[in-house]
């Protein structure tokens, strides 16, 4: 309804007392404060200001609207301030997603390094899978994320990129009373008589299907568990085996023990995604990644 020019125009009327004040401190002539004065209080429905024999001051219904257009003009002043250090990557929002396994270790080192390095920088962080991490990319919400091709490859989305950021070698989690939890690497028929603990299998080709066909059988069973904290547990207490990411292992509980994997095949690749006109703060994170992945 109201124009931030009127706004503005209003507020240093009321400051200096005076149109003709007014106009020498924005530049106008006194006729063009008087017009937009008058559209001003045709907008809002009736006077503003009292006209006194020498100068103005604001009426209630002044008084009430200039409260409004100091709060407004103040907020858009601050959205100015927090945009241009944002461009200038030296502040500003950064919103970051990653999956749950870069949120154990990787993510957070960087994380600390930026903070350390920019400050300024308030970081939003969401946890998610990679495709619902690629749509809020390319839809604007997320300024970067850390993506995996796991278990069924890497999608795409207009307007995002990608860049490798490191390979993640794939292990077996089992219990520290299983048989084969003797630290030496496992050939994956070793296993083809285990239930196996995992989010996703069945509906597309997955990397643990294809291992699993590659080693000439099917699983007998699949216990579809989604969380780690889950799929920790039922294989801690013998119910399963699960394919465990290295960046997991920080957070693995002492009753497993995870084992390499004989097929070479078995490892996921990270992936940095960033829209098209990524912000500096983001690729100053992507910098950081790669050195936390070193």
């Amino acid at each position: 309804m109201f124009e931030t020019d009127a706004l503005r125009l209003l507020v240093t009327v009321a400051e200096t007392g005076s149109f003709t004040h007014a106009a020498i401190r924005l530049n106008y002539t006194q006729s063009a404060v008087s017009r937009r004065i008058a559209t001003l209080e045709q907008q809002a429905g009736g006077p503003l200001f009292e006209r006194l024999p020498r100068g103005v001051r604001l009426n209630p219904a002044g008084r009430a609207l200039h409260r409004h257009a100091v709060e407004v003009l103040d907020r858009l002043a601050r959205a100015e301030r927090e945009l241009a250090v944002l461009h200038a990557g030296y502040g500003g929002l950064l919103h970051v997603g990653a999956f749950a396994t870069a949120n154990i270790s990787l993510l957070p080192a960087a994380l600390r390094a930026l903070q350390d390095a920019t400050p300024d920088v308030d970081v939003i962080a969401v946890e998610g899978p990679t495709g619902t991490l690629m749509r809020r990319l390319a839809d604007g919400a997320l300024d970067l994320a850390v993506v995996s091709d796991y278990p069924y490859g890497l999608p795409s989305a207009d307007g995002v990129t990608t860049t490798v950021l490191c390979e993640d070698e794939l292990f077996v989690a089992l219990p520290r009373g299983h048989r084969l939890a003797t630290g030496k690497a496992v050939d994956l028929r070793e296993l083809r008589d285990e239930a196996w603990l995992q989010s996703a299998y069945g509906d597309r080709p997955t990397m643990l299907a294809d291992a699993c066909a590659r080693a000439g059988f099917t699983p007998r069973k699949i216990i579809r568990i989604a969380e780690w904290a889950g799929k920790f547990g039922y294989a801690a207490a013998g119910l399963g085996v699960a394919l465990v990411p290295s960046l997991a292992s920080w957070a693995v509980p002492d009753e497993l023990v995870l084992c390499r994997l004989t097929d070479p095949a078995l490892r996921r690749t990270l992936h940095i995604a960033l829209p098209a006109a990524p912000l500096p703060a983001a690729l100053q994170l992507r910098d950081l990644l790669r050195d936390a992945a070193d």
